[in-house]
């Protein structure tokens, strides 16, 4: 194969990458355009919109360090304490620090950048995996633009972790399909320093390493499953040698954000109280789209018999709605918590790939367009945490 030749075929293979990327921002453009209208209709600085909530944290720490906020940011009881900033992982703050520090940018531009670019590679990363999910460029397409559209994605323009966790997760788990043991590894330790939710990313992935060590003893996926659970384990070991106590970041999570397990309890109650009171739209919301989350799981759990390569994939998604179910907490962030759960919109994907062009296309935008308005009207007209 001569040289030409060689720069031919790398062209198209990277050709429906760019596309990927390309849908993607297109995609998240809309979005944040959306949010400055809502923004400026009701007075809102689309700046302070971008950098609301926990993007106030991650940029304090990037600043200042753990331990040299002194107050000004509150959990969600109205209080601060000393070892409150452990709460939130460390990854994200850390490379805005770094990046913010080298450029001479502005934190909070800085971290918006960081969401852009993590956006991307996530967004290749997703493709990436509808592809070794046994579907054709059209639906890794789609699936690409569901996920950019979806339900708060708004978040994933914003000062927070989940572009930067979603590129991590969804590479990891391109790399376990594909066998490439040092890849897969790696992004686990860099998604278990981004977020706490990482634990269902190790978990998949250890349980593939081990079944491939099983079927065939080797290096890459003993290795595999000893490096994986490293950045969350680390994390939290280092939280609980700072506060004094084995169980210290979980401590900090339920004194603060009232955060714990608890095998779906609230959820269930959350859910009863809105399907019969409906007290408001971003609850109610939030209510459906847990249950249609739990119905993709369902969904994904069937296609394991047809599909069963892609186990890690689909595990992961229903591993997700677990997580994001049995978790007490603010009821009202779930579904920003299953922003990374994109192999959830898979069968919506593979739907719309069987369907005609105009058809399939209609229908991603009417829910790219529905999933748009539920994030700039989260930022705008909902008070409270998202």
């Amino acid at each position: 194969m001569t040289a030409l030749s060689v720069r031919e075929t790398r062209r198209r293979a990277s050709r429906p990458y760019l596309w990927a990327a390309g849908i993607y921002l297109g995609v998240r453009v809309f979005g944040v355009l959306v949010l400055a209208v809502f923004a400026a209709r009701n007075g809102q600085p689309l700046l302070d919109r971008l950098t609301a909530w926990d993007g106030q944290w991650y940029l304090a720490i990037a600043d200042h360090g753990y331990t040299g906020i002194t107050g000004g940011l509150l959990d969600a009881d109205g209080n601060f304490a000393p070892n409150t900033p452990r709460a939130f992982f460390p990854a994200y703050p850390v490379l805005l620090h770094a990046l913010a520090t080298v450029a001479g940018f502005g934190s909070a531009f800085t971290g918006l950048l960081i969401s852009v670019v993590a956006g991307v590679a996530a967004a290749c990363g997703v493709f990436r995996c509808a592809r070794l999910a046994g579907g054709d460029e059209r639906i890794g397409l789609l699936l690409v633009a569901l996920w950019a559209g979806g339900p708060m994605a708004i978040t994933l323009s914003m000062v927070y972790t989940e572009a930067l966790f979603t590129a991590f997760a969804a590479w990891a788990l391109a790399g376990v399909v594909e066998r490439r043991w040092l890849l897969t590894a790696l992004c686990c330790v860099g998604a278990g320093l981004t977020r706490p939710t990482a634990v269902v990313l190790v978990t998949v992935v250890v349980i593939a390493a081990l079944v491939a060590f099983g079927r065939s003893p080797g290096r890459g996926p003993a290795a595999c499953a000893l490096l994986a659970p490293v950045g969350l384990v680390g994390y939290w070991v280092w939280v609980a040698d700072r506060t004094g106590s084995v169980t210290g970041w979980f401590d900090l999570e339920r004194a603060g954000w009232h955060t714990r397990f608890d095998g779906g309890a609230e959820t269930a109650g959350f859910v009863w109280e809105q399907l019969t009171s409906g007290s408001s739209v971003m609850e109610t919301l939030n209510v459906f789209i847990v249950l249609l989350a739990m119905a993709s799981a369902v969904l994904l759990a069937r296609w394991l018999k047809a599909r069963p390569v892609w186990w890690p994939i689909a595990l992961f998604g229903i591993g997700m709605v677990v997580l994001a179910v049995g978790t007490a907490g603010i009821p009202f962030t779930k579904a920003r918590f299953l922003v990374p759960g994109f192999p959830l919109l898979l069968p919506v994907a593979f739907g719309l790939a069987h369907r005609r062009r105009a058809t399939a296309l209609t229908t991603a935008a009417a829910l790219v367009a529905v999933g748009t308005w539920f994030g700039a009207y989260a930022l705008t007209g909902w008070q409270y945490a998202i």
